[in-house]
């Protein structure tokens, strides 16, 4: 990669100032963190996997009329989006119950929650990502009520397409998070769905057997994460059947 200067480096990607205005280079990075950083390791090739399988969801909500920041996977590790105005707040779809709403409102894990909810998290390591509400949001000016609801819509779509196409490779969308971003066209706003979507950011699991095939393999302990990954990444046809876990993944053009 060509020297570029850096804008912001986090926990899993590095973002470069882009070759034209209003462009950023998004670079994945092997790092795997949890519980805000305090679970730290490296997995090789986890970085490619997830620029690809970003790459996947991202050009299949394009195509669908979801607009995204995502312009072009550039190689292995690197795409081409647009650069956006991130909205301080992770906007989290739930189908079923897992992880912290379990924990919060004692449902057990795994039961299906009688319809997709939508959370709002204000971005901060510092403090936990703590859940806010929508009164919290507005009064302090994070986003507006119309920014909410075109939030929730932009959020359900994407709930609706990343669960239609998980099912018919027998793969239960749990929960998901993405990130939501302010474009301006002159005078006019629109928000894009930003970051990346990818098993960093799913809960994912086998329909049948229950398999976690996400960053709670790495969270809990539960085996091999490139293994998890890869699975995945096969069963969406990004890796050929054949191809060996992580390490150094053949994938397909």
């Amino acid at each position: 990669m060509a020297r570029r200067k850096k804008i912001y480096e986090g926990k899993a990607k590095i973002l470069y100032e882009g070759p034209e205005p209003g462009t950023l280079v998004q670079y994945f990075k092997d790092d795997t963190t949890a519980f805000n950083a305090e679970k730290k390791d490296v997995i090789e090739g986890k970085g490619v996997l997830n620029n690809r399988l970003s790459e996947f969801f991202m050009k299949g909500l394009n195509e669908i009329g979801v607009p995204t920041h995502f312009i072009k996977r550039i190689n292995m590790r690197e795409q081409l989006v647009r650069s956006v105005e991130i909205i301080p707040l992770e906007v989290v779809v739930r189908n079923v119950a897992a992880g912290s709403i379990s924990k919060r409102l004692g449902i057990a894990e795994g039961t299906p929650l009688p319809r997709p909810i939508v959370e709002f998290y204000y971005k901060d390591d510092a403090l936990g990502d703590p859940l806010v509400t929508e009164e919290h949001i507005i009064a302090f000016g994070w986003a507006t009520q119309q920014d909410m609801d075109d939030m929730v819509a932009l959020a359900l779509r994407v709930n609706d397409f990343i669960s239609g196409i998980m099912m018919g490779v027998g793969i239960k969308l749990v929960d998901f998070k993405i990130e939501i971003g302010r474009i301006w066209d002159g005078d006019f706003m629109r928000l894009v769905v930003a970051d990346e979507i990818s098993p960093d950011s799913c809960r994912l699991w086998d329909m049948e057997t229950g398999q976690k095939l996400d960053k709670d393999v790495f969270r809990r302990d539960l085996g091999n994460l490139a293994d998890a990954y890869t699975e995945v990444a096969k069963r969406l046809g990004v890796l050929p059947n054949n191809a060996t876990p992580m390490g150094k993944p053949t994938l397909i053009n």
